[in-house]
């Protein structure tokens, strides 16, 4: 029997739940790289953590992508089954689309926004982890390629502004004391730049 998890504690859930995610995304890489995508989904889940998420909202962060990516309506289900109806939540609300092909970028987005604005505080916490690891591989990505790093998106790097901005103002008007708005707007600023300054020189 899988005893249940004391604050700061992570069970044996959590290790299912890793090899669960890795399986589901053990092809994948992150966009325009050879990094496995895991990495993306250990380093929301340690973010969620640091923030001072409990067991299953770091499963959830596990989780995150495997909707939206890994199988849709029918991997909900089993995500619900396999680790319970509180983590199958947040990675629903998580999720802009659990079809495919997935709808337009922006129709998507928007929609995921609207959601967002009512979502409860786990799901913000595992959403704004993964909306601020996702802005730092950005600026990581950027100051090593420049503007190469826009072919991999398909949004212009203006509508990435607009994305990044409309979710900061969630966050910070839901959760304006938290590490993870501080330094998603901190990114958000650099981002900025970046696109402010997109066509000069480096």
């Amino acid at each position: 029997m899988l005893r249940e998890s004391r604050a700061g504690e992570l069970t044996e859930r959590f290790d299912r739940a890793l090899v669960y995610a890795h399986g589901v995304h053990r092809d994948q890489r992150r966009k325009g790289t050879a990094i496995p995508y895991v990495s993306h989904l250990l380093a929301v889940a340690s973010l969620v953590l640091e923030d001072g998420g409990d067991e299953e909202e770091a499963i959830a962060a596990l989780l995150h992508d495997a909707v939206e990516d890994g199988g849709g309506a029918a991997r909900l289900e089993e995500i619900r089954s396999a680790f319970g109806a509180r983590v199958a939540a947040i990675v629903e609300a998580c999720s802009d689309a659990d079809t495919h092909p997935k709808p337009p970028w922006r129709a998507r987005k928007e929609h995921h926004l609207i959601r967002l604005r009512d979502a409860d505080s786990s799901v913000l916490r595992v959403a704004a982890a993964d909306k601020l690891h996702n802005l730092r591989c950005i600026l990581s990505d950027w100051n090593s390629i420049g503007d190469e790093l826009w072919k991999r998106f398909n949004a212009a790097r203006e509508d990435q502004l607009w994305y990044y901005s409309e979710l900061l103002a969630i966050f910070e008007a839901r959760r304006p004391d938290g590490f993870l708005a501080r330094e998603l707007r901190s990114c958000l600023d650099s981002l900025r730049r970046i696109v402010e300054e997109s066509g000069e020189p480096r």
